[in-house]
């Protein structure tokens, strides 16, 4: 356990004149109000507080940001009050706390909402103070170093959440120790089978890889040292994570992966850099595709190398970086190289550019009120592998890879690319989906008359572009709905005896909006359309002594009104497995893009014509569909025999391989619907198998069960896109 003075001791490093009385008055109080409560592993709790405390010394951050750590848990956990930290340690201390602490006091009946609005809330924070984050990547850190102590699914649904946000605002910053801690714990627990498989090919190769590391390494420091050039070449294996992240991405096999091993070398000054990589290209040949300076053009989080690929001695690629003492500690150390520990000193205008992403971040998710879609476009922020492009005036643009120039046309303004018709590529015209690269010239043409359409939401990649096109989309949605919805209340008031349109007029239905929690009738109304209320609950509420008819007010009704709208064809199985929340007789179709099994967490969408869609969440497709067309579902209690489900295999070839996959399947009575396969001139084996399963947890044995035949090297689930 870490104690106090380890703390003081670190801090008193890096800066001798630091206000330890605070740190140790922030001590105190953790201590007194954490007294008595225990952590799963069965030490005080105060132990926590003091690991987060430490790790922010050890990143040479200001005694304000080392005391909000010791008390960044007070508030949620404790009888402590926000007001209480800022009566007692001030206001700086007090906003830092309340950004860290989560909303887990609040009630809300979707962990997914809790989960989003916790995040919602320590962007905005962090936005304001960047230490916010620092602390919450330090509280993750320690959390995720005790994670075997907490039960299985607890360990799995943690770390996919640190591998999904918390690595990768760690990268974001730079922060790369952090962020290789994170991904490499997160995938020990998230995924154990593929660890360990990356794991025994890793030490494998790191046995048959010492002799060459050390051979490189004498090769460079002989040739610097006969140029007369002082450098420190370092060489390093690969993380786990990143390996298998490689071999995912690129579709690679783990013998195909070429740097396991990276070599980097420290100089003194920017102009070395430079120079030693012309040494290195005389020494071996360079692969002139590999070659990336981000020295000239820095990435966003500040980081700066130079990086290069070359043909090393017996003809291995061998990837080497070059940076100068301070680019290496800003790469290691991210924004926290860049945060000054000195009391009360700013952080400085040129780093608060860098860091300018933030804001964006922010920006983009003010219009964003469903939490599915809020995280999976934190997500998009969070991935940007950058391109930079040019204005016709010349201004640079960063924008992430892939982007077209819709995206481009939307990051100059929203009614630029709303009204974006064309645009030109170093004047040449390109088609809107058209990918740009590093160095074009992007100029766009627009017409007064033009909006977005929905096929832009399939080749667009910013959040900015998606959420602005959806915007859009939406508002033309919402008056059609409030179009269908008065329709719908028109002729169902009527019926009652009552003019549905007077009484909107004369403000009755005021009331009522604000009873469904809405600012204004006509979202009352088009929610109406939508389907998710009927007009015969709007009726009781808007005429409570009105006869009630029992029959109409149960989910029969509910359904024949909604089928109006979605298009019922025929009822639903009772043994199709899914239950649309409140109604039923409804048409329920299962997605052919993400096959959702029981077990699965699930979506449902009303559909123009073809009843309620099911998709699993986070599924892609739906980031394309209306929020207002999201309808809440959940597997019933009895469900079909079975569901098709695909994985994809990837193997080296061997005698009877196939016929033990096909055995292994069927061992877990599984049935095999479709199979294709194919085989490299190396002997490296792809093949994708369709099976019929009952649930997750069936196909989950099915995975587990062909892991273990000889020769398998990965096993995966995946949509029907991949």
């Amino acid at each position: 356990m870490v104690r106090i003075n380890d703390i003081l001791d670190t801090i008193v490093e890096y800066n001798v004149d630091a206000d330890l009385h605070l740190v140790e008055r922030a001590y105190i109080y953790s201590a007194q109000v954490h007294d008595g409560h225990m952590r799963l592993s069965g030490e005080p709790y105060l132990s926590h507080p003091l690991a987060v405390a430490f790790i922010l010394a050890k990143m040479k951050l200001d005694v304000e940001s080392i005391a909000a750590g010791l008390l960044h848990d007070v508030v949620e956990d404790t009888h402590a009050t926000k007001e209480d930290i800022e009566n007692l340690f001030g206001h700086n201390i007090a906003h830092i706390v309340e950004g860290v602490t989560k909303l887990s006091k609040l009630t809300f009946s979707d962990k997914v909402y809790r989960q989003a609005e916790s995040l919602r809330k320590m962007i905005l924070a962090m936005a304001d103070d960047i230490r916010v984050v620092l602390i919450k990547l330090a509280d993750r850190l320690h959390n995720m170093r005790t994670l075997n102590y907490q039960k299985p699914d607890r360990q799995k649904a943690i770390a996919r959440e640190t591998l999904d946000i918390y690595a990768p605002i760690a990268a974001r910053l730079g922060i790369f120790w952090l962020k290789q801690e994170l991904e490499d714990v997160s995938f020990f627990y998230s995924m154990p089978e593929e660890y360990k498989a990356i794991d025994i090919l890793v030490n494998k190769a790191r046995d048959e890889k010492e002799a060459y590391v050390k051979e490189v390494m004498e090769k460079l420091n002989e040739k610097l040292a006969a140029e007369g050039i002082e450098a420190d070449v370092k060489g390093r294996f690969k993380q786990h994570y990143s390996i298998y992240h490689k071999m995912l991405s690129q579709n690679l096999e783990f013998n195909q992966v070429y740097d396991l091993i990276a070599f980097r070398i420290i100089l003194d000054k920017r102009a070395q850099c430079y120079e030693v990589m012309g040494i290195i290209h005389n020494m071996w040949k360079p692969i002139h595709y590999k070659f990336k300076d981000y020295i000239g053009v820095p990435k966003q989080n500040g980081y700066q190398s130079l990086h290069t690929t070359v043909i090393g001695p017996h003809g291995e690629r061998v990837e080497i970086q070059l940076r100068t003492l301070d680019m290496d500690e800003v790469a290691e150390s991210g924004i926290a190289a860049h945060w000054s520990y000195k009391e009360g000193a700013a952080i400085d205008e040129q780093t608060g550019k860098t860091f300018a992403w933030l804001r964006n971040l922010v920006d983009n998710q003010k219009e964003l009120t469903d939490p599915d879609e809020f995280l999976e476009n934190v997500r998009i922020d969070l991935y940007p592998d950058e391109i930079y492009v040019f204005t016709p005036d010349g201004e640079i643009k960063t924008l992430p890879k892939g982007a077209t120039p819709v995206d481009f046309a939307y990051m100059i303004h929203t009614a630029v690319g709303d009204q974006c018709v064309g645009a030109k590529v170093n004047g040449r015209m390109v088609s809107l989906n058209h990918k740009l690269e590093t160095g074009n010239i992007v100029s766009i043409i627009t017409a007064k008359d033009h909006h977005p359409t929905p096929d832009w939401l399939n080749f667009v990649v910013t959040v900015k572009a998606r959420s602005k096109i959806k915007h859009w989309i939406n508002a033309q949605e919402k008056e059609r709905s409030i179009s269908l919805g008065k329709e719908m209340c028109e002729k169902l008031f009527r019926k009652k005896g009552y003019n549905f349109n007077a009484m909107v007029k004369a403000g009755e239905l005021d009331a009522i909006a604000e009873l469904f929690s809405f600012k204004v009738v006509d979202d009352l109304i088009a929610h109406v359309g939508f389907g998710k209320i009927t007009p015969l609950q709007l009726f009781h509420r808007a005429v409570p002594d009105a006869e009630k008819d029992k029959e109409e007010d149960t989910g029969d009704k509910l359904s024949s009104i909604l089928g109006k709208l979605i298009g019922r064809k025929k009822r639903r199985k009772k043994n199709e497995g899914v239950v649309v929340k409140g109604l039923d007789d409804i048409l329920v179709k299962f997605s052919k893009c993400c096959n959702p099994l029981p077990g699965d967490d699930i979506i449902g969408f009303i559909t123009q014509g073809q009843g309620v869609t099911i998709h699993r969440k986070g599924c892609l497709n739906t980031l394309q569909m209306p929020p207002e067309r999201k309808i809440d579902v959940e597997w019933s209690d009895s469900y079909a025999e079975s569901y098709p489900a695909r994985i994809r295999i990837r193997a080296t070839d061997r005698t009877s391989l196939l016929a033990d996959v096909a055995s292994t399947i069927s061992k877990v009575k599984a049935n095999i619907i479709n199979a294709q396969t194919e085989t490299s001139e190396f002997g490296a084996v792809k093949s994708y198998f369709t099976v019929s399963v009952s649930s997750i947890e069936q196909l989950e044995k099915v995975m587990s069960e062909l892991r273990k035949v000889k020769n398998i090297n990965d096993v995966k689930r995946i949509d029907t896109s991949e």
